[in-house]
């Protein structure tokens, strides 16, 4: 509860306005040619993570 109330008040919520900014910032620090690849390892990551999380690994996947 206290975590929530303090993420609110000093961190606040993210509006359009904040979203535009991380994203020019984004193309600045990686360049657009790079954003791609980022994202594609960003959602291979999160499918071993879901995975894991399902409890199969690679070595159950490839025997079925």
């Amino acid at each position: 509860m206290n975590f929530i109330l303090f993420s609110l008040i000093f961190l606040g919520t993210f509006g359009t306005t904040e979203i535009v900014v991380i994203v020019i910032l984004a193309l600045l620090l990686f360049g657009g040619k790079k954003i791609p690849e980022l994202m594609r390892g960003l959602g291979t990551g999160l499918k071993e993570f879901k995975k894991a999380s399902e409890g199969k690994s690679s070595e159950e996947e490839e025997k079925e």
